[in-house]
């Protein structure tokens, strides 16, 4: 089987996620805050491309039911209840809620994937719960695709790490698992910080933005392993939490 990383979404081709595990990795901050809202007992979070269309979708729900969610640029959206800050998810915040989320980049690779098997949604606070359906995957020889998010198109450090995280703990046999250059450069990144998951944050350019933004507990939060142990499943053009009702 195959396991590829690919640091930007516009590195990805849709034969490279067609029938594929596709894993994405957002770490600053979508992936996490998706972690976080589905830990602490919100009900679904649907990712749509930007602000209008968050509005547009809303129209469908009645609005004690949603919560609208997001950012550009970083900075919360004017007019939304909650930007996309992990530690707002709180349970008193989103418990039960349906949640209508547009992000720079997190969402927009999400969006952008392509036939895939089964896509869920990677970072550190639910490192080993996604771990575990990777292993499963690669042990029925499913193809995986981990695509970090990135920054505006840009690679990241961050998601390279975590990405490089994964890879590492993927059980291999010799000559089991065939990977591409990123899958291995991540792994040489990882390697590097290993459990120094702040180092990370506090050298890579989008860490110092968020922190330079006033947004630097949001980092520390980030960086807290498996303090989400779920696994978010896109399907059906929304994010749940994966149970027993939607085991693979």
């Amino acid at each position: 089987m195959r396991l590829d990383v690919f640091f930007t979404p516009n590195q990805v081709k849709p034969i490279e996620t067609a029938g594929r595990l596709v894993v994405i990795v957002d770490v600053l901050r979508a992936s996490t805050t998706v972690a976080t809202a589905l830990g602490n007992g919100a009900r679904t979070v649907i990712p749509v491309e930007g602000a209008d269309e968050v509005i547009t979708r809303s129209r469908d729900f009645a609005r004690s039911q949603i919560l609208l969610a997001g950012e550009h640029k970083m900075y919360p959206i004017t007019g939304f209840d909650i930007g996309n800050s992990p530690q707002a998810f709180t349970p008193a915040v989103v418990e039960g809620k349906t949640i209508l989320i547009t992000t720079t980049n997190g969402t927009r690779t999400l969006l952008g994937v392509q036939n895939a098997r089964d896509i869920v949604i990677a970072s550190y606070v639910n490192f080993s719960a996604v771990l575990a359906m990777m292993k499963v995957a690669a042990s029925s020889n499913t193809d995986i695709a981990i695509i970090c998010a990135g920054e505006e198109g840009s690679f990241t450090l961050e998601d390279a790490a975590c990405a490089g995280r994964y890879v590492r703990a993927i059980p291999k046999r010799a000559d089991s698992i065939q990977t591409n250059d990123a899958a291995a450069a991540s792994v040489v990144i990882e390697k590097k910080y290993g459990d120094n998951i702040a180092k990370v944050f506090k050298e890579s350019s989008h860490g110092q933005a968020l922190k330079s933004a006033g947004f630097g507990d949001d980092l520390a939060a980030a960086a807290q392993v498996d303090s989400y142990p779920v696994v978010p499943i896109y399907q059906d053009r929304q994010i749940t939490k994966l149970g027993p009702e939607r085991a693979r």
